[in-house]
C-alpha cells in the first residue's frame, strides 16, 4: 500500500485505479461523481493518476496545486503523520472529504 502524504490509500483512488487499468469508464464515473461532490468541473481525462507521491506524471490535476502535497514533499516527508502541525487546516479540509485517510495517519502518527 502507498499512501498519500495526506493519508489516502493510492490503491483505492479511482482515478490511480483508472491509470493503472487504462479505464475510460471509471474515469468517466468519477468525474461526474467528483464534479458534484466537490461542485467543479471536472474532466474524465483529469482522472488519471500514478499517485501523488510519484516524481512522474500523471498525476489528478488538484495534485499539482494541492497546498498537503507541496508541505510535505518539501520537507522529504512520506506523509503528514511525522509532522509536529498535524493536523493543520488543509490536512482537516480533506480529512472531511476522506476520514478514512485521517484514520490511517493516526495510526501512523501512533506506531511511530
Amino acid at each position: 500500500m502507498q499512501t498519500a502524504y495526506c493519508g489516502i490509500d493510492r490503491s483505492g483512488c479511482p482515478a490511480f485505479r483508472a491509470w493503472r487499468d487504462d479505464d475510460d469508464q471509471l474515469r468517466e464515473r468519477t468525474a461526474a461523481e467528483w464534479s458534484r461532490l466537490y461542485q467543479a468541473d471536472i474532466k474524465p481525462e483529469q482522472v488519471s493518476c500514478r499517485g501523488c507521491r510519484s516524481p512522474e506524471p500523471p498525476r489528478f490535476s488538484h495534485c499539482e496545486v494541492c497546498a498537503v502535497r507541496a508541505c510535505a514533499s518539501d520537507k522529504g516527508w512520506e506523509n503528514c503523520a511525522p509532522c509536529p502541525d498535524y493536523p493543520c487546516n488543509d490536512l482537516s479540509f480533506i480529512h472531511k472529504f476522506a476520514p478514512e485517510a485521517q484514520k490511517a495517519l493516526d495510526r501512523l502518527r501512533a506506531s511511530s
